[in-house]
């Protein structure tokens, strides 16, 4: 019987799609990394889906509630309808061990460097780890990925949306990163689409 599984690519949130503001939520202060958009896009036409998976501990902190990571992520999807391109879909972890708001203060298995976004991603996409791809700017972005055996790429310029090949090489880690142009691999990469869950 064949392998139904599909590649996906995991892109990070703040610092990676949009411009990094200290617990972002509000959408006068959203501002586009050039080219994020436009990657976006691209991969929607190669059929790969896009996934997104992020913190947002600024919840557990009292900074904001739950309904406004929502409503920014509506308006991220509003704006890149306009060139014609979708997030498939948003996962976020609101959690954090010790912060103020009782509620979400907790040790969450979702929370990044822990895969459990991801594992999330997974089942509800059929995704396949070893053809998939996760996008940061951060170690701790890279660090799920690298644990299930995806190929992890840096956005390392702040002035465009640029991916390079990141080797994760803290002890014990292996790193999957080789010769990589995320969304042109992306699309060699995939399968017959699997229908998903929109999580929004």
């Amino acid at each position: 019987m064949s392998d139904a599984r599909q590649p996906a690519v995991f892109l990070d949130r703040d610092g990676t799609l949009n411009k990094e503001v200290n617990y972002l939520h509000k959408v006068e202060n959203f501002e586009w990394v050039p080219g994020a958009p436009e990657a976006v896009k691209r991969l929607n036409e190669l059929g790969v889906p896009v996934l997104v998976v992020t913190n947002q501990s600024g919840v557990a902190r009292g900074y904001f509630e739950e309904e406004d990571v929502e409503q920014l992520h509506a308006f991220m999807e509003e704006e890149l309808g306009k060139i014609g391109a979708t997030i498939d879909a948003f996962y976020y972890c609101p959690y954090h061990p010790n912060r103020e708001v009782e509620e979400y203060r907790a040790l969450s298995h979702c929370r990044k460097p822990n895969p459990g976004m991801f594992e999330e991603a997974i089942r509800e996409w059929s995704v396949d780890p070893a053809r998939s791809f996760v996008v940061g700017d951060k170690h701790s972005d890279l660090l799920p990925g690298n644990e299930l055996g995806m190929t992890t790429a840096t956005r390392c310029t702040t002035t465009s949306w640029t991916v390079f090949p990141r080797p994760l090489t803290s002890s014990g880690e292996k790193s999957r990163a080789s010769t990589l142009r995320a969304v042109e691999s992306a699309g060699d990469a995939r399968d017959d689409a699997v229908p998903g869950t929109r999580l929004q």
